[in-house]
């Protein structure tokens, strides 16, 4: 008979500085018989030796310290098991460190011990963890009360230490399941009730956390699968990535978003026979074969066609921290990194600034957020992206801000905002003429993300007569040549280095000077005939069709006449 698989259960616990949350761990691990051999001993050694009383906080430093000398876990993550289940506790000695633990994905917690000293009450800091995990949608939360053995136990301080946390975390969303009056120091109503307490008849704390709920298991969840990358091995095309949430099988039937195309996975790849496998799960890094062949990119995310669909949106109602050295304004441009995908990102508003120091909000007309606050913003993306809400799924549901090279952000989704329509930066106009161009952008191969990207922008806008820029840094192009801007179906006649003529694509006849197109890529087109059967080709694509898209690109597209490739990075090649 299979052995049963042990619950696990990672809570994160925090606190106020000087509230005794190094102690009530520490009581926890001794409790637990979950302290390297002879740690006691040597902490009670240390203690006569020094003249200071034995403190179970003494304890914590001894298990960091046989971690440190290890490779298994990291020091902030402490391991300690129950007959009921196997605990992590995710040290977070301040807020700052805690969203960081969040942003890099080391704190997927789904339970939090808030640790309240009962003599000082609720603190500035006690305020601001208690928002942090309303941030983060923890909802499984202990209020721990310690030091009780400074108020001799009294009923009413606990009641009303209580009671003013309530009125505080309410509102943001939380609401704890108890309320546990302890004493660390002393171990009381730690692992068994105390009878110092006996107006207090609830579980006393290690019994009343094995009650909490247990983790969702990720495998049980729908599918999660973003694109890390494409492989080309001989005939096939390996997806690969590493899975998120659920799982998949041969023979699955799979959607790709945000296209939403269907197909089905017909291999899972592996090297030697005997990795042969036919199913994957979360948690797994995985490669996929798929029966139909679509032009598929990093970022992009797989799911089954039978479970619930991410959402699909250029803007998403998010709640970050800052921790940029200059404020989030509103209109600034970010790059936003979201499980795989990387998209440029414009801070559309800010509804709501949070002081992280004064826990005053406000709701007016906001413009920036500052250092360490904590805000409400509707971020829009400059195409449409997948992705869950954090509720649904943390991987997919929690995101980074990247301004530069520097990491400057990073929060959870809470929505989906109504996807609104692009709105057209026009490169050329003429009267009702209007037509976007992306000539005199600069475009660059970035060696650390190996792809190309546009890294800066030429806002202006030309009408005829006006002189344009022959030659930048990715680009060079002749003194006459004529522009098709097909997706707004406009034609420009450059002559001399200056915008002859704007007109409607319908009333263009071929010149015989060089053709590009919105982009500045070359078009393969040599007669009245040949661009003829080009408008005809583009008028037939479906947005949702990639493989009818490349083929138009390589069929009438070259990258190499006008456009060169600039290397740009911040990377050891």
């Amino acid at each position: 008979m299979a052995k049963k698989k042990r619950d696990n259960l990672k809570i994160v616990v925090v606190g106020h500085v000087d509230h005794g949350k190094s102690t009530v761990i520490g009581k926890l691990l001794y409790d637990t018989n979950s302290l390297p051999e002879g740690a006691v001993e040597k902490v009670r050694r240390i203690a006569k030796e020094t003249g200071k009383p034995f403190e179970y906080a003494y304890l914590l430093d001894a298990f960091e310290e046989e971690q440190k000398q290890g490779i298994t876990i990291d020091t902030t993550q402490i391991q300690f098991f129950t007959d009921q289940r196997d605990y992590v506790i995710i040290d977070a000695p301040g807020h700052k460190e805690f969203l960081k633990n969040m942003i890099s994905g080391a704190a997927n917690a789904s339970a939090a011990l808030l640790i309240i000293d009962a003599k000082q009450g609720v603190q500035e800091q006690s305020k601001r963890h208690a928002y942090m995990l309303s941030l983060l949608g923890i909802k499984n939360v202990y209020v721990v009360i310690n030091k009780m053995d400074l108020v001799d136990y009294d009923a009413a301080t606990y009641h009303r230490v209580a009671s003013e946390m309530k009125e505080f975390i309410t509102p943001l969303g939380v609401t704890p399941l108890r309320y546990i009056p302890v004493s660390g120091l002393a171990g009381e109503n730690i692992a068994t009730a105390s009878d110092k307490m006996p107006w207090y008849t609830d579980q006393p704390l290690l019994v009343a956390m094995d009650e909490l709920p247990g983790e969702q298991q990720e495998i049980d969840k729908p599918l999660r699968f973003p694109i890390q990358d494409v492989y080309k091995f001989d005939n096939r095309r390996i997806i690969a990535g590493r899975i998120e949430a659920g799982k998949l099988a041969v023979g699955d039937e799979i959607v790709i978003w945000p296209s939403g195309k269907k197909t089905h996975i017909s291999t899972l790849a592996y090297w030697a026979p005997r990795d042969r496998k036919n199913k994957g799960y979360a948690g797994q890094s995985v490669g996929i074969t798929v029966r139909d062949e679509f032009f598929n990119k990093r970022g992009e995310l797989i799911t089954l066609a039978s479970e619930p669909a991410p959402h699909i949106s250029n803007r998403l109602l998010v709640s970050l921290f800052w921790m940029g050295k200059t404020p989030l304004k509103v209109g600034k441009k970010y790059r936003l990194k979201l499980a795989t995908q990387e998209v440029e990102v414009e801070v559309e508003s800010i509804t709501k600034v949070i002081d992280a120091s004064s826990l005053d909000s406000s709701d007016d007309t906001l413009k920036e957020i500052k250092l360490n606050d904590v805000g409400e913003v509707i971020l829009r993306t400059k195409e449409e992206i997948a992705f869950d809400t954090f509720r649904e799924n943390q991987g997919t549901g929690r995101f980074v801000i990247v301004d530069g090279y520097d990491v400057t952000g990073g929060g959870i989704v809470n929505a989906a905002e109504k996807s609104v329509a692009e709105t057209i930066q026009p490169a050329f106009v003429k009267d009702e003429l209007v037509a976007r161009g992306e000539l005199f952008d600069e475009f660059y191969y970035n060696v650390g993300n190996n792809e190309v990207a546009k890294s800066s922008s030429n806002h202006q806008v030309y009408a005829e007569g006006d002189a344009i820029p022959l030659t930048g840094e990715s680009y060079t192009y002749p003194a006459n040549f004529d522009v098709l801007v097909l997706r707004d179906k406009v034609s420009i006649l450059i002559r001399d280095g200056k915008v002859d003529t704007i007109q409607a694509l319908d009333d263009y006849k071929y010149t015989g000077a060089p053709l590009v197109n919105g982009r500045g890529f070359a078009l393969y087109i040599a007669n009245q005939e040949d661009l003829q059967n080009m408008l005809v080709s583009y008028d037939q694509l479906e947005s949702s069709d990639y493989r009818k898209r490349v083929e138009f690109a390589n069929r009438y597209y070259s990258f190499g006449r006008f456009r060169k490739v600039v290397f740009d990075f911040d990377y050891i090649i």
